[in-house]
C-alpha cells in the first residue's frame, strides 16, 4: 500500500496537468479550430478580422512568455496554474455573449495574459520535474498524448452539443440557432476550464526537493545570463516556431473543407474533431521514438513528413474528385504536427539546459517559438480572403512547406550540437 500511494499521487498529478494544459487553451483556440465557419458567421467576422483578434492574443502572449519563466522558477506551480485557469474561464463567460470585434480584441488580449504569464512555464517545469531525466520524451509525450485524447473527447462532445441546434436540412438554419449553437460550445469549454482549476488546486503539489530555502531564489542572475548564451536555446526556439506553424495550420482544414469541397458547417466541424483523435497516438509515439533515437532526430523526421504532406497539393490536383487524397493529407500533416508538439520541449534535457533554470529557458524559447500567434492568423486569413478556394489552399501549402523545411534545418543543427553541449555541461558540473 505504501508504494501504491506515491504511484497513485503521480498519476493524479499528471492527469491534473493534462486537464489543465488542454482546457486553458480551449476557449482561445478550440472554438475557432473546430467551429471556424460557424464562429465567423455568428460573430459576423471575416478571416482577416479573426486573424487580427488572434494576433492580439499573440502579442500579449509574447510579452508574457519571458516574465512567466522566472515566475515559474520562483513560485509554487499549484497557485500559478489555478489562478490562470480561473481567470481564463471567467473570460469564457464574456465570450458566450458573442461580443463585437472590439470586445473580442480585448478578450483575446486578456487571454494572452491569463493563459501564459502564470501558466505556460509553470506547466513545462512541472512536467520536466514529473518525468525521469532519461525519459523526458515519455513525460512530454504522455502530457501531449493525454492532452490530445482530452481534446478529442471534448471536441466530440462539443460537436454533439453543436449538432443539437442544427436542423436536418442545413439550408434552413437560422441566425439565432447558429448563435445558440456556438454559445453552447463556448459555455461547455468554460465549465471544463473551471473544473480544471479545481483539479490543479487539490492535486498538483510542489516536489519537496524543488522547494528552495527561505528567502533564497531558485534561479540566479548568472543562470539567466547563461541561458541567453546557449545555442541550444535559440535552436530550440527556431524548432518550436516551425512546429507551431504546422500545428496552427490544422485550424484551417475545416474552412478548406467548406470552401473547396463543399462540406456543410457540421461536416467541417466533425472533420476537425476527427483530427484531434490523431494527436494522442502521434504525441506518445513521437515521445517514445525520441527516447530511443534522440528527440532532435525524431523531430527531424516529423518535419520531413510535414513537408511531404504540404508538397502534395502543389503537384497533385485533388479538387473535389480527390477528396480521399485531401483526407489523407489532413491525417498525415496532423500526425506530424502533433508529434512535434509532443516532444519539442524534451529538447531541454537533450540540449543540457540546467534544470534550475527550466522556467527561464521555457520563457526565452516560447517568446520566439510562439510568435506565430502574432502573425500567422493575419497572414493565413489574408491568403484565404484574397485567394479563395483551391488557389488559396495551394499558396497556404507553400507557406507551410517552407516552415517545415526551415524546422528540418534547425533540428539537424541541434542534433549536431548535442555532444558538444553535453560535454560542456559535464565540464562545468551543471
Amino acid at each position: 500500500m505504501t508504494r501504491a500511494r506515491p504511484d497513485l499521487a503521480r498519476f493524479v498529478a499528471l492527469f491534473s496537468l493534462i486537464v489543465a494544459a488542454e482546457t486553458i487553451f480551449s476557449l482561445p483556440y478550440h472554438v475557432a479550430r473546430f467551429f471556424r465557419p460557424t464562429l465567423l458567421l455568428a460573430l459576423d467576422l471575416d478571416n482577416t478580422q479573426l486573424g487580427l483578434v488572434q494576433s492580439a492574443y499573440g502579442v500579449v502572449a509574447m510579452l508574457a512568455y519571458f516574465p512567466g519563466g522566472p515566475l515559474a522558477d520562483l513560485f509554487p506551480v499549484r497557485k500559478l496554474l489555478t489562478a490562470s485557469l480561473v481567470c481564463t474561464a471567467a473570460g469564457g463567460i464574456y465570450f458566450a455573449q458573442l461580443p463585437s470585434f472590439d470586445g473580442l480584441w480585448l478578450l483575446f488580449a486578456f487571454w494572452g495574459l491569463t493563459t501564459i504569464l502564470l501558466f505556460w512555464a509553470a506547466l513545462i517545469r512541472a512536467t520536466r520535474e514529473w518525468g525521469d531525466p532519461e525519459r523526458q520524451g515519455q513525460a512530454y509525450g504522455l502530457l501531449d498524448a493525454g492532452r490530445g485524447l482530452l481534446a478529442a473527447l471534448m471536441a466530440s462532445v462539443a460537436v454533439g452539443l453543436f449538432a443539437l441546434f442544427f436542423p436536418e436540412n442545413s439550408e434552413s438554419l437560422t441566425e439565432s440557432a447558429r448563435q445558440d449553437a456556438i454559445r453552447g460550445v463556448i459555455l461547455f469549454y468554460t465549465g471544463i476550464t473551471f473544473l480544471a482549476a479545481l483539479l490543479t488546486w487539490f492535486f498538483v503539489a510542489e516536489p519537496a526537493e524543488a522547494s528552495p530555502p527561505p528567502n533564497q531564489p531558485r534561479v540566479s542572475g548568472a543562470d539567466i545570463r547563461k541561458i541567453f548564451r546557449m545555442p541550444a536555446v535559440w535552436l530550440q526556439a527556431l524548432i518550436v516556431v516551425c512546429a507551431y506553424v504546422g500545428y496552427k495550420g490544422i485550424d484551417y482544414y475545416s474552412l478548406f473543407a467548406v470552401d473547396v469541397y463543399g462540406f456543410s458547417e457540421l461536416e467541417a466541424a466533425r472533420l476537425s474533431a476527427a483530427t484531434a483523435w490523431v494527436r494522442p497516438f502521434a504525441a506518445l509515439g513521437a515521445g517514445l521514438l525520441g527516447d530511443r533515437i534522440r528527440h532532435s532526430r525524431a523531430i527531424g523526421l516529423c518535419f520531413v513528413l510535414l513537408a511531404l504532406a504540404y508538397v502534395l497539393p502543389l503537384v497533385v490536383d485533388f479538387g473535389s474528385p480527390g477528396l480521399p487524397l485531401f483526407l489523407i493529407n489532413v491525417a498525415v500533416s496532423s500526425a506530424a504536427a502533433f508529434g512535434l508538439r509532443g516532444i519539442y520541449f524534451a529538447l531541454l534535457e537533450e540540449g543540457a539546459i540546467p534544470a534550475v533554470a527550466t522556467g527561464t529557458a521555457v520563457g526565452v524559447v516560447s517568446v520566439l517559438g510562439y510568435s506565430p500567434d502574432v502573425f500567422f492568423g493575419v497572414l493565413s486569413g489574408w491568403i484565404i480572403d484574397e485567394y479563395p478556394g483551391w488557389v488559396g489552399y495551394q499558396i497556404f501549402s507553400i507557406v507551410m512547406m517552407g516552415f517545415a523545411l526551415l524546422g528540418l534545418a534547425g533540428s539537424l543543427l541541434f542534433s549536431r550540437g548535442v555532444p558538444r553541449w553535453r560535454q560542456a555541461a559535464a565540464d562545468s558540473g551543471s
